[in-house]
């Protein structure tokens, strides 16, 4: 079984090329993350899980549901992580995870994708996302080839910096910068509703034709990146910025 979870895309298109090499079945945390819904999952011997990077580590919204969720059946994890530069030491706390659900800890593979993160960092244009993407199919194959065969994953860079990334900053960088108070629509929004639907928190409603933001966000950046009126911003971080969402391959 493939468990993803997306902001974006990135992790959804990751998922769905291994499960073309593998033939395992895929699975959105996502919607289970949204209805809250921990029930025991009926996984394969081989559990895969493919995640974006959320400051050095798997997202805490993904660590959470998986220590809570029976995955029942499953008996070998291995980890995809996407990411817009580097993973830092998540290797360390995907294999401490594994160890804490019983399960054989088969490593950790980093893919770099288009960076999304439009609240923090620049965003690619489209043209330079396809080229990031088709920069990362070779390593995403080689990915799912090991998982196909039942191989482990090279080990991960891990050095100072990385170490440091993942344990000292990890846990301050949410409550620093991980909030909904900077989102805003403008005028051109029109109150579809699609922001409401995407957010995995359950995190926005409309109130008055208009998007209003609560307090419990991941910065998954699925709100600002889908809206097809780019009629959200994020303070000035984003103004400006293109709207990376994978999606968009498909519907040129």
């Amino acid at each position: 079984m493939i468990l993803f979870f997306t902001g974006t895309g990135n992790s959804a298109y990751i998922a769905g090329k291994i499960s073309q090499t593998t033939g395992d079945r895929v699975v959105s945390m996502n919607d289970k993350i949204k209805a809250g819904d921990c029930r025991k999952v009926e996984c394969d011997e081989k559990l895969i899980v493919v995640v974006p990077t959320y400051a050095w580590r798997i997202p805490h919204i993904v660590d959470e549901w998986l220590r809570k969720a029976e995955l029942s059946g499953a008996k070998r994890i291995w980890f995809v992580m996407n990411c817009g530069d580097q993973i830092g030491n998540a290797d360390k706390y995907n294999r401490r995870l594994a160890e804490e659900k019983d399960l054989e800890y088969m490593g950790t593979a980093e893919i770099r994708m288009p960076e999304n993160y439009i609240a923090m960092f620049q965003v690619p244009n489209h043209e330079d996302a396809e080229k990031i993407v088709r920069d990362a199919d070779p390593h995403i194959t080689a990915a799912a080839e090991a998982i196909k065969d039942n191989r482990a994953f090279p080990k991960t860079k891990n050095n100072m910096v990385y170490r440091l990334m993942s344990s000292a900053v990890n846990p301050v960088f949410y409550p620093l910068f991980v909030s909904a108070k900077k989102f805003t629509a403008d005028s051109r929004c029109t109150g579809c509703g699609k922001c409401v639907r995407l957010c995995p928190l359950n995190n926005i409603k409309i109130v008055n034709g208009k998007p209003v933001w609560g307090r419990n966000c991941t910065h998954c950046m699925a709100c600002i990146c889908y809206c097809s009126q780019e009629a959200i911003e994020y303070g000035s971080k984003s103004v400006g910025k293109p709207r990376y969402y994978f999606d968009f391959f498909n519907s040129k």
